[in-house]
């Protein structure tokens, strides 16, 4: 382990990982991705040019799939997760399949995300993947548990669902009894295989029946191990105090509480539908706000971590610092079982591989699947390193550095 300081500004580490064809490669796709309306155009026309089956999933494969994803079938993902593991650096596998509806959608859908948990019981860098209640559940039907949990009177998350479930029809009861099987037997495939399962967040309109699902399913499987992680976005103005409230669940149930701390995903979408709704939108109203309350989880879990296991899922660099001098602080070891720091494939190098060399617990988060399936989430990359105010300057400017670096200049 390095004693020394840990810090993001070490170039060599960050991409030692990278050849100088890959560093320019990448280069050039940050400096599109910082261009609006290159982007803005981009996000339009590559959906639809694959749709009407324009031959550009060369070109795509070859740029940003190529930065972001780390293959088309799992067996693709090797040579990625090889690559990793040279710099202690573990990897959380992602089935990026999403949209899909049906039954049949659904099921195989599990079925895939029990592959992925078989899969990475073989491979010793893989200790997680991800999944999204959304790649197996109906929308709609968690559009209305959601929606009659709120109508609910109870201010238990628990009590709400079991309402929630009264107020369905007999036809709804059985799908969302199939959803709860899905469920099931992914945590009995993790928990069988020793792998950890993060459920990812979705948009607040449909978070509630998550939140509850997942902590049933804490309460049964994270019984003296951590198996489930639900995800907080502390972009919501209202997750510090369920994260507060789940910690106390868990401890008054005896269960391992485990937690996915991200800041968010859908901004744009959640504050459009509020205001086309007429609702308050769930949205921190500033950028500080929601980094208060993500430095603000980050202390109660790790204050707390005897109770919960932590991801900390964050390409902020403060927070990423401020959870280690709290281990420090509080005396424990930064590699602690109940750590894990992480940052997505293909952004973020600075943070991740110095903190593998401090000693951390740290891994990529690696989506894998067909081109056609991944492209939301590939589009959702390109319009975060947009919109992320420093997100692209900051990349480019570290790439420059170690390319400058390598040529002695």
């Amino acid at each position: 382990m390095d004693s020394n300081p840990i810090s993001f500004d070490n170039t060599e580490i960050a991409f030692a990982h990278r050849s100088d064809n890959a560093l320019k490669k990448a280069y050039r796709l940050f400096l599109l991705m910082g261009n609006p309306f290159l982007v803005a155009l981009g996000t339009k026309v590559t959906p639809w040019a694959m749709q009407i089956g324009l031959p550009v999933n060369g070109l795509i494969r070859a740029t940003i799939f190529k930065q972001f994803v780390g293959g088309e079938t799992l067996e693709e993902t090797a040579d990625v997760v090889q690559t990793l593991a040279g710099s202690n650096v573990q990897v959380i596998l992602d089935y990026g399949a999403e949209g899909k509806e049906g039954e049949q959608a659904f099921d195989h859908a599990c079925n895939e995300f029990i592959k992925v948990i078989e899969y990475a019981s073989t491979q010793p860098n893989i200790p997680y993947m991800s999944i999204k209640v959304t790649g197996f559940a109906r929308f709609s039907l968690l559009e209305k548990m959601d929606s009659l949990m709120h109508a609910s009177k109870s201010t238990s998350l628990v009590k709400r669902y079991e309402d929630a479930l009264k107020g369905l029809l007999e036809e709804e009861k059985e799908e969302w009894h199939r959803v709860h099987k899905r469920m099931t037997k992914i945590c009995e495939a993790a928990v069988g295989q020793e792998i950890g399962v993060l459920v990812d967040a979705e948009e607040s309109w449909v978070q509630d029946p998550v939140d509850a699902l997942t902590m049933l399913m804490m309460d049964k499987y994270n019984r003296g191990a951590l198996t489930l992680y639900n995800t907080a976005q502390l972009y919501r103005h209202d997750r510090l105090a369920f994260l507060i409230k789940m910690c106390e669940a868990a401890k008054e149930r005896d269960f391992l509480l485990g937690v996915k701390l991200v800041r968010g995903a859908y901004m744009e979408k959640e504050r459009n539908r509020a205001k086309e709704k007429g609702y308050d939108s769930p949205i921190q109203e500033s950028k500080k706000n929601t980094d208060n309350d993500y430095d603000n989880a980050l202390k109660l879990c790790i204050e707390n971590i005897s109770h919960i296991g932590v991801i900390i899922a964050t390409h902020n660099e403060g927070s990423n610092l401020l959870a280690t001098n709290l281990l420090k602080g509080a005396g424990l070891p930064v590699d602690h079982p109940h750590i894990h720091f992480s940052q997505l494939y293909g952004m973020s190098d600075s943070i991740t591989f110095n903190l593998a060399r401090a000693g951390c617990s740290v891994s990529k988060y690696l989506p894998f699947g067909p081109i056609k399936d991944v492209i939301p989430y590939l589009m959702r990359r390109a319009e975060e390193n947009t919109s992320v105010k420093g997100q692209t300057g900051r990349e480019l400017s570290l790439i420059r550095k170690e390319l400058k670096r390598r040529n002695g200049l």
